[in-house]
């Protein structure tokens, strides 16, 4: 064999190692960009608008959001300027406000962050509610909410503060203050 026959058979043997290399490594790139990069947002909404019926037909509850995120690594929900309603049949409904919520994978727990507002309009036999707080965990499934932070309660013209709260939004309706609690009531 001559030197030029040897050199097309390194120069063949170059290319296989080189296309064996390359055909390697091009795989190894394909599946490192097909995969979502960690906490990806795998859908969102603008204006979002979510009603929810009980098991009569009647409007359980509300959700309206400036906007919501779904992740697909952890499957939470982030919204921003959230308002949550909870209906029921007797009462006016509770009305929730928050800058910021997360709604776990299952659906069962709500966490508000920022400045949180809870309402409820003027009963016939009780008046305006009005709650004030921050970082308040809501379990939509069993109508409570609560928070480790300071909050205020208002029943014109009384007010109540405290740290920590427990709060069940439907009949009988019971919220509990867990420390430090102060309160100014009118006295008839």
């Amino acid at each position: 064999m001559s030197l030029t026959e040897n050199k097309r058979y390194i120069f063949l043997t170059i290319i296989a190692l080189l296309s064996a290399w390359l055909a390697k490594n091009s795989e190894t790139l394909l599946v490192s960009t097909t995969n979502n990069p960690a906490h990806s947002p795998d859908y969102f909404s603008n204006g979002y608008h979510k009603w929810q019926m009980n098991e009569q037909g009647t409007l359980k509850s509300k959700l309206n959001a400036n906007k919501i995120i779904h992740y697909s690594d952890d499957q939470t929900t982030r919204s921003t300027k959230p308002v949550m309603v909870f209906y029921n049949a007797k009462n006016p409904p509770w009305v929730i406000y928050s800058e910021t919520g997360v709604l776990s994978a299952d659906g069962k727990e709500l966490l508000l962050g920022g400045q949180v507002t809870i309402e409820r309009s003027k009963t016939n036999k009780r008046g305006s509610l009005t709650i004030h707080t921050s970082m308040l965990k809501v379990q939509p499934d069993k109508n409570y909410a609560e928070t480790k932070e300071w909050t205020e309660f208002i029943n014109p013209p009384n007010k109540t503060t405290g740290t920590g709260m427990k709060m069940t939004y439907i009949e009988p309706i019971h919220i509990e203050f867990l420390a430090n609690v102060k309160g100014n009531y009118e006295h008839k």
